[in-house]
């Protein structure tokens, strides 16, 4: 008779912070639940159904048929999972396909018997939600977000975190092959065109492009692809002005074969591809922009930031993640605020104080793995990890901090080596050193951080502790201060 080890609990409903939206697009339709912090929610699940709502759009105004029967088994599905899960709000969205559809209100019918109520936004609606994604994710954005989907093309200036002027134009992936089969030169005479009526012609001045949308991420994971760039994260993820035309020109000459070799290359993304290199390539010499930057938010964490009161919009989304996560995996609560006080005395005036805070949030999150691969774990969250507001660069540097401060070396592992410099390696390889040094003077207790302080004085790294305290500082704790004082080139001393 099988025995039972141990009997897990019933699956506890969603937080009351649980919340889904249900995207229904043009190409795709897509239910995401959030849960966690107001400021930047963690995804608990992610489906879509790739029903191809818009793709006869062009030719017969009409959804298909076939279509709307794919629509209507999602909606379906995503209805009974959102109730199963019991979330506490579902918010269903619309877009150009349903928008422009002679017959969308046989959407809305099918979502409307499942419970659904869908709000269908306009396309100005469509391009300030995109650009509040991006906004949220990167708060420093100043450039144009560029938001394509099946059925349109959203663009929306962002700049100082606000939300300037906007257009919503005709040009969906699913309406590009159509253009294209015109002849040599069509896609691009149409986007000058739309792009001048608009008043958008020569508007990106070389500024960035913001690439919003999956057929826009799937370009950028190919090029990672093709650079070797040694970290597979989409966000964040910058083109440079060319590669929209080498994309073009590789993917006209690619099988479908050779395109799933692209790891994560979503196989339903490949038939549009090349129509959506081509608008991208045309879109960016029209514009003037930029290099292009991939956004792994848009629509749906837009309509999320935008229910924000401002406070928790000026909440910086990295700490805030970082936060969070060290709350779950860490053993010490709000111990990474004051560990982030209290190494700061030692590097005043250096840059990326942001960087080195969330390394203070995410100091213990290697605790609970085996002893010998501690280091690593905290490399992999760093550098894995579902972050916004960071770079390729930043996440090295996050993870040079995490590797030493969990016990790894000072040496820059691979493949930060290839994403940050020398320089910035080894500063971040300080802070890991001070946070450990900090972690074992105190094991963990707010007390002994809270009653002294470490500072650089007069050629030495100095920690000063009150006497009574001075049973702390003993065996290692010793040998972490000269450590941490020979990568400073200074000589340990205890005052106090």
């Amino acid at each position: 008779m099988a025995t039972r080890l141990f009997r897990k609990p019933a699956a506890a409903p969603m937080s009351p912070h649980a919340r889904a939206i249900i995207d229904i697009g043009s190409n795709s339709i897509r239910l995401v639940v959030y849960d966690g912090p107001e400021r930047l929610p963690a995804v608990m699940f992610n489906e879509k159904v790739m029903a191809g709502l818009g793709r006869d759009l062009g030719e017969t105004g009409r959804l298909s048929e076939d279509a709307l029967s794919l629509a209507g088994d999602g909606l379906a599905r995503f209805a009974a999972l959102t109730r199963a899960m019991r979330v506490a709000s579902v918010r269903t969205v619309a877009t150009a396909a349903v928008r422009e559809a002679s017959n969308g209100d046989a959407l809305i019918a099918l979502a409307e018997a499942e419970g659904l109520e869908v709000d269908i936004l306009s396309g100005e609606e469509e391009a300030e939600a995109a650009g509040l994604g991006v906004l949220s994710a990167i708060p420093e954005a100043d450039g144009i977000v560029g938001d394509l989907g099946g059925g349109s093309l959203e663009l929306i200036r962002v700049k100082d975190g606000a939300l300037h002027e906007g257009v919503s134009l005709p040009l969906g992936v699913l309406r590009i092959g159509a253009i294209r089969a015109k002849g040599r030169g069509a896609l691009e005479r149409h986007v000058g065109k739309l792009l001048g009526k608009a008043g958008w012609a020569g508007q990106g001045r070389a500024l960035p492009l913001y690439l919003v949308g999956g057929s826009w991420r799937a370009l950028a994971r190919i090029d990672m692809h093709l650079s070797d760039y040694p970290l597979p994260v989409i966000h964040g993820y910058r083109l440079d002005e060319g590669a929209p035309t080498h994309l073009l020109r590789v993917l006209s000459h690619s099988s479908k074969a050779r395109l799933k070799e692209v790891p994560s290359l979503s196989a339903a993304r490949i038939p549009t591809l090349v129509d959506a290199a081509a608008l991208l390539s045309a879109l960016r010499r029209q514009l003037g922009a930029g290099p292009m930057v991939a956004s792994a938010f848009g629509l749906r964490e837009g309509l999320l930031y935008g229910a924000l009161d401002e406070a928790q919009r000026r909440e910086d989304p990295l700490i805030a993640a970082a936060r969070a996560e060290g709350a779950v995996q860490g053993r010490f609560a709000e111990h990474g605020d004051l560990l982030d006080r209290w190494i700061a005395p030692l590097f005043a005036g250096e840059p990326d104080a942001r960087l080195r805070h969330a390394a203070c949030l995410l100091a213990d999150v290697g605790w609970r793995a085996n002893p010998e691969f501690r280091a690593e774990r905290g490399l992999d969250i760093a550098l894995h990890g579902n972050w916004v507001g960071i770079d390729g660069r930043g996440r090295a540097m996050l993870g040079q901090a995490l590797f030493t401060a969990l016990g790894g070396s000072a040496g820059a592992p691979p493949p930060c080596d290839r994403l940050a410099s020398a320089a910035d390696l080894a500063r971040a390889a300080r802070w890991g050193q001070a946070i450990r040094f900090a972690q074992r003077l105190s094991a963990g207790l707010a007390a002994p951080l809270e009653r002294s302080k470490v500072e650089l004085l007069e050629g030495t790294l100095a920690l000063t502790l009150p006497i009574a305290d001075h049973a702390f500082y003993a065996d290692t704790v010793v040998r972490r201060h000269k450590q941490l004082a020979t990568a400073f080139g200074r000589m340990p001393v205890l005052l106090g």
